[in-house]
């Protein structure tokens, strides 16, 4: 009756396969209705299906809600449109006086911040000081048009900058061609904003995924260091310096720079100023907001200030490096220095891409961090385009890689910015700077710069989630440690591909080893838990229930999860004997199939197997609680009819099935 009734609601499609239930029942077996509700259920959506709904919701991503959008004709559907492309057009409608002050504020304080620490981070990248400055400028203009984050401040940042040098000088020495070297750097800008865009437009912001939150937190400490240890040249005023990345390599060369002729006033001036900018962090730290605008400023003020000490004393004649000539006027076009025909065209296009996923894995962290901070939703693939766009734009405009930065961010924040107007004002105030004040930059020294940088570096080392990361999870850490040691000791591509294979490791062994566990009934319940965490639960006479730790039962763990069930059979059989009671006889083995996703071929063939070695010892084998796609394949293979349709919704119903 109740079958009758189960076809008839769930229509033809929905009917039982032919034989199911017949053989149930010729094996003297009445299906319990759950059973029924799990043998017969629709076939699930297929490869088609799937592949449609993604295309689908790639060209939907930047349409919102369709049924809302159908609903709409003409200039209404082009401003929805045009408002999900450039989201200033959405908050620009409501931009009010008070956003503005605020917003004004912000970007005149993180401006001053990113003025000094653009010159620098130029000089890390081994491009001129004007560079820094020019990505100063046109990325964030963009990114206020595109970018959904209120908070983000865009530019150039230390890691990138450290990247790209390292990567691209190993195609062209920056000191001998240094032209050669801005035309590759500007080319793999272009290559990176390609990457980036594409990665969004076609939803593939689980390709961040692949570099972990724990191996970022090694990559960057590690990077931090080298960078700090690069700054050194600048801090010492050595003249000769190694221009590989690697911890040995770079104190090897400091050692052999303090053999030569060296000036001390290069030392003394820098050391002076990074006392004097990490003093006034400190004491912003005491105070908190009060003084939020004290380390931003600090590192303009030590350039004006330093600047002002040189030219007074003439000190650039007594040994202390320059800046020299920088080069003002707004960004120059750029088109012409891409090098789309260089014989280093797939390196460079390499280049691009893994300055292209650093860049974004360091953007889109800092965004959605604030962005949970202040209760709204970011959403990643649309900041990807965005920032795709930016770098796409900026490499037309003689911009390198820009990324959003943290430490401007945070300043940013904390400076009271409402919306990403903070970035517009940021920007013309370096487009003013490029116009007015680049000449009054001759007499900068270099080591300013250096301490600018050295600075900004201790944010990037966080030992103390490194040390929770140790305590969670010792594999994580493990891509963690491989990360920093990688950049720390090699260079900053093979730490990245270190992380990279240790993260990809541990899934595999994780897929390939998953673990198993032997269920028991919680007292007075009909629930079934591990027993090993559960101590109090109480195993089944007769029966073993075991679940597989895993979402797929593949053709690269199918053999070692056959094993392991059969090694408990063995094992449960024998411990009760060896512990000098009676010997305890396993008549039904249970697998609970809750948290399979899928399986393939190969995952039938070894039930299969598994069925038959069972069967050979007198035993049979049960399914509980099979998802969609499982119970579809495992009927479609016939296996369901081969384990006499013992297949349950419930391990409390399988493990109380009558046996033949």
């Amino acid at each position: 009756m109740f079958s009758q009734t189960l076809q008839s609601n769930m229509g033809s499609s929905a009917a039982p396969e032919d034989g199911v239930v017949v053989d149930i029942e010729k094996k003297g077996e009445e299906p319990n209705e759950w059973s029924l509700w799990v043998l017969n259920a629709p076939e699930p959506p297929g490869l088609w299906h799937d592949l449609v709904g993604s295309v689908s919701s790639i060209i939907s991503q930047y349409q919102g809600n369709a049924s809302s959008l159908r609903s709409q004709t003409g200039p209404k559907l082009v401003l929805s449109f045009l408002q999900a492309i450039f989201p200033i057009l959405d908050w620009g409608r409501n931009y009010s006086v008070i956003s503005f002050r605020n917003d004004l504020l912000a970007g005149l304080t993180i401006a001053s911040l990113c003025i000094p620490q653009g010159i620098g981070y130029a000089t890390l990248a081994r491009l001129d000081p004007e560079y820094g400055l020019y990505t100063s400028a046109v990325p964030p203009l963009i990114y206020a048009i595109m970018g959904s984050s209120r908070e983000v401040a865009t530019g150039p940042v230390a890691v990138v900058s450290l990247l790209l040098s390292s990567m691209t000088q190993k195609l062209i020495d920056p000191s001998t061609d240094p032209l050669g070297y801005t035309k590759l750097v500007l080319t793999a800008t272009l290559f990176a904003g390609i990457f980036q865009a594409a990665f969004g437009l076609m939803r593939l912001g689980f390709l961040l995924e692949f570099l972990s939150h724990a191996a970022t937190v090694g990559f960057t400490a590690g990077a931090a260091i080298v960078i700090g240890l690069q700054q050194l040249k600048g801090l010492f005023g050595f003249q000769r310096f190694t221009n590989k990345t690697d911890v040995v390599s770079v104190t090897m060369s400091v050692h052999e720079s303090l053999d030569l002729p060296w000036n001390y006033s290069n030392l003394v001036l820098g050391c002076s100023f990074l006392v004097f900018i990490l003093v006034s962090r400190f004491l912003q730290g005491k105070r908190k907001r009060k003084l939020f605008w004290l380390p931003a400023i600090t590192p303009l003020a030590s350039v004006m200030l330093s600047t002002l000490i040189v030219f007074l004393t003439r000190a650039d004649v007594h040994g202390v490096n320059i800046i020299k000539h920088v080069k003002g006027g707004l960004n120059p076009s750029s088109v012409n220095q891409l090098e789309l025909n260089s014989p280093y065209i797939a390196r460079v296009a390499k280049i691009g891409l893994v300055a292209a996923v650093v860049a974004l894995t360091e953007s889109v962290s800092v965004g959605r961090s604030f962005a949970s901070m202040r209760g709204y939703h970011l959403d990643g693939n649309k900041e990807m385009v965005s920032i795709g766009f930016m770098n796409i734009i900026g490499s037309f405009t003689s911009c390198y890689v820009a990324a959003g930065s943290f430490s401007r961010t945070a300043v940013n924040v904390a400076a009271g910015c409402e919306t990403a107007g903070s970035n517009i004002v940021m920007a013309i105030t370096v487009v003013i700077s490029l116009l007015c004040f680049t000449k009054l930059l001759y007499f900068t020294p270099t080591a300013i710069l250096a301490s600018i940088i050295i600075s900004a570096l201790p944010g990037l080392v966080d030992f103390s989630e490194a040390f929770r990361i140790w305590k969670l999870d010792k594999l994580d850490f493990l891509a963690c440690a491989g990360a920093f040691f990688g950049v720390l000791f090699f260079s900053v591509e093979i730490g990245l591909l270190v992380a990279v294979v240790i993260s990809f490791s541990n899934i595999i062994m994780i897929s390939i080893r998953p673990g198993t566990e032997t269920l028991g009934r919680l007292p007075e319940t009909d629930l079934f838990c591990d027993v090993h965490q559960y101590p109090m639960a109480v195993e089944t006479a007769g029966v073993l229930i075991i679940r597989v730790k895993s979402a797929l039962l593949c053709f690269a763990n199918a053999n070692f999860v056959r094993e392991r069930i059969m090694k408990w059979v063995a094992n449960e059989e024998a411990a009760d004997e060896n512990e000098g009671g009676t010997r305890r006889t396993i008549q039904l083995v249970i697998i609970d199939a809750s948290n399979l996703v899928n399986i393939d071929t190969s995952g039938i063939a070894s039930l299969e197997e598994l069925y038959k070695s069972l069967v050979l010892q007198g035993k049979q084998l049960a399914i509980a609680n099979p998802r969609w796609q499982v119970i579809h394949k495992l009927k479609a293979a016939n296996f369901v009819r081969t384990i006499g349709g013992r297949v349950f919704l419930t391990v409390a119903e399988a493990a109380g099935c009558k046996l033949d």
